[in-house]
């Protein structure tokens, strides 16, 4: 679990301290999940903290909102620059940002198209989302619950609500004894994990499921295919059976929180030898130069933090 604390969280437009960031109880989303987020790091890099794939989060956020049909009262660069305040205001590196659109306003009913539509920005620090020795490899289960289909929840937008089926998954696995689930689509199909892609090597081709498995549109998976693609990997984007998963050299979850996590173990079955293989080592190496921002060919994934907060950005209207 993720302890969560800081000093300053940005509350449409104006940065109050962390114990005083409030919502009512009766809030239209706390009730009914209707509420979208990011999740987005910020790293020491060679030429100081930077924001890994900013643009790439706040416009997946943005999209997220159109199908919840939550008019965001800020644009893009808007947004940009208010999680940029927000992480120079807390100083914390590495951080884990995190952005809410949500209804806060007391308003039951499911069908809520009137309430405020506010945004909050977070920075906490980033741990390990699947534990300290994640890198070395985790065991994971295939979860009996599986992904709802895209004509239930829409899987491209990252809603809150959708996440009680992540959380379902994960306690499941957990109890366990695994530090992580993977979900099936709803034709049996690998989806992802509670918090994350998935990617399988043979034979020196990775694979990961399509968008047909439901699956949410990863920005460290995108990251993940651009930079085994430039290593010299084929990528393939396909539907993928446990037979798959079960029998490749190696497997790995990406997602912010956990950037790439190895995969040792499935159930009683052991992935490859048990230990991360050649070609994730060397993704992951290319993963940890480009957001420490020591390829320059990825420099446009970096969004420089301020040394100090500029004036804070306000909602139009």
């Amino acid at each position: 679990m993720m302890a969560a604390n800081g000093k300053k969280i940005w509350m449409d437009g104006r940065l109050v301290n962390f114990a005083d960031a409030h919502v009512h109880v009766l809030s239209h989303t706390l009730h009914y999940g209707v509420g979208l987020f990011e999740g987005i790091r910020a790293y020491p890099t060679t030429r100081g903290a930077a924001v890994f794939r900013l643009k790439e989060h706040v416009q997946r956020l943005i999209t997220s909102a159109k199908f919840y049909h939550m008019t965001i009262p800020y644009s893009a660069a808007e947004i940009e620059e208010a999680i940029l305040q927000t992480q120079a205001a807390n100083g914390i590196i590495p951080s884990y940002i995190r952005p809410l659109v949500y209804r806060g306003e007391p308003a039951l009913g499911v069908k809520n198209l009137e309430g405020k539509v506010s945004l909050a920005i977070a920075v906490i620090p980033a741990k390990k989302y699947l534990g300290d020795s994640s890198e070395a490899g985790v065991r994971a289960k295939i979860s009996p619950f599986r992904k709802p289909h895209s004509d239930a929840n829409p899987s491209f937008a990252k809603a809150s609500g959708n996440y009680i089926n992540s959380y379902l998954a994960g306690v499941d696995a957990l109890k366990e004894g695994y530090e992580e689930a993977i979900l099936l689509d709803a034709n049996g199909y690998l989806a992802e994990g509670t918090g994350e892609n998935i990617f399988l090597v043979r034979d020196g081709t990775l694979y990961t499921p399509g968008l047909e498995s439901d699956i949410l549109v990863g920005v460290t998976r995108d990251s993940v295919i651009h930079l085994a693609t430039d290593l010299g990997y084929p990528v393939v984007q396909k539907l993928l059976s446990v037979n798959e998963l079960i029998s490749a050299d190696e497997a790995f979850f990406t997602g912010t929180y956990a950037e790439i996590a190895p995969i040792k173990e499935v159930g009683s079955y052991t992935i490859g030898v048990g230990a991360p293989g050649p070609v994730t080592r060397k993704v992951m190496t290319a993963f940890q130069r480009a957001l420490r921002g020591e390829d320059a060919k990825y420099a446009s994934w970096l969004s420089p933090v301020p040394a100090l907060p500029r004036a804070t950005v306000r909602a139009r209207g």
